[in-house]
This record gives C-alpha cells, sequence and structure tokens, in this order.
C-alpha cells in the first residue's frame, strides 16, 4: 500500500508540533499514559486509521499491556480486562467519534459515567486527547499513511 501523498503534518510547517503540543498538554493530569493508549486504540480503529491502530498497540505492548487487553479493545463491552473507569473512557472516546449518530452527541449516562471516575482536569485531558487522536486519525485515513516498524521511533 502507498500513502496518497506524504503527511500533511510534514508537509505544513509547525502543525506536528501543534498536535504533539496538545498531546504533551494532557499529560501529568493523574490519567495513565495506557488508559491515553487505550483511548487513542478504541477511536482508530473506529475511524480506520491503520497506522495509529499499528502505533497505539505497539505502545500498549511496550507499556507492558497483556494482549488479552489490546486485542479485545474493539469489544470491551464483553471483555473481563478493562476497569470502571477505563470502560468509562472508552464509551467516551466512542461518542466523541461518532458524534453525529445520535442526537444527544455525548449522552448525558456517558458524560455522568466518565465524570465519576475522573476529576475535571482529568476529564479535560481525556477529551483533549480524544479530539486529537479524532485529527491524527482524519489526516493519517485521509491520505493513507501506512504503518510499520518505523513506528518505533514514535513511541
Amino acid at each position: 500500500m502507498q500513502p496518497r501523498m506524504k503527511s500533511p503534518v510534514f508537509v505544513l510547517p509547525g502543525t506536528r508540533e501543534a498536535l504533539l503540543s496538545l498531546t504533551k498538554a494532557t499529560e501529568n493530569c493523574g490519567v495513565s499514559r495506557a488508559t491515553f493508549e487505550l483511548i487513542n486504540l478504541r477511536a482508530s480503529q473506529i475511524n480506520g486509521c491503520s497506522v495509529c491502530v499499528d502505533m497505539h498497540c505497539r505502545a500498549l505492548r511496550k507499556l507492558g499491556e497483556k494482549p488479552e487487553r489490546i486485542f479485545t479493545v474493539s469489544a470491551w463491552r464483553e471483555a473481563p480486562y478493562f476497569s470502571d473507569a477505563e470502560r468509562a473512557v472508552l464509551a467516551l472516546a466512542e461518542t466523541m467519534c461518532r458524534l453525529s449518530d445520535r442526537a444527544d452527541a455525548v449522552p448525558d449516562d456517558v458524560w455522568n459515567e466518565a465524570a465519576r471516575h475522573y476529576d475535571e482536569t482529568q476529564l479535560a485531558a481525556i477529551v483533549m486527547s480524544i479530539a486529537v487522536i479524532n485529527v491524527w486519525n482524519r489526516l493519517n485515513a485521509a491520505t493513507r499513511q501506512v504503518g510499520g516498524e518505523f513506528l518505533e521511533q514514535y513511541i
């Protein structure tokens, strides 16, 4: 498979750095890196971004996550490997990826369950993280970016 073009973040000066800066702003908020990677993986699965699915699976492995947790993210509701807090953010990630699927884009029950597990700063970081991975997914899917071993340098 060949990409349609070089990634826009390598064509437009400053865009890659801007997105990485947004991601950096979510660090040190009390949410684990593994939780962010689970969010990134699930969003990337929904959005059909193969390069991000590849990257975030690699990142989870590097963090020491069990294979069962990685390969069941797409079926998290039926899998026994996730905490209630992780389930809450995976549900939030799904609704934020599929805003047009319902009249109430992010239903109160989904939001309230996430808010039950995370404080306002943590929720802000989670919402920002979901928004940023959606940007990456859309850039990569539209231009058909290809994953591979080179991704190790980014995680």
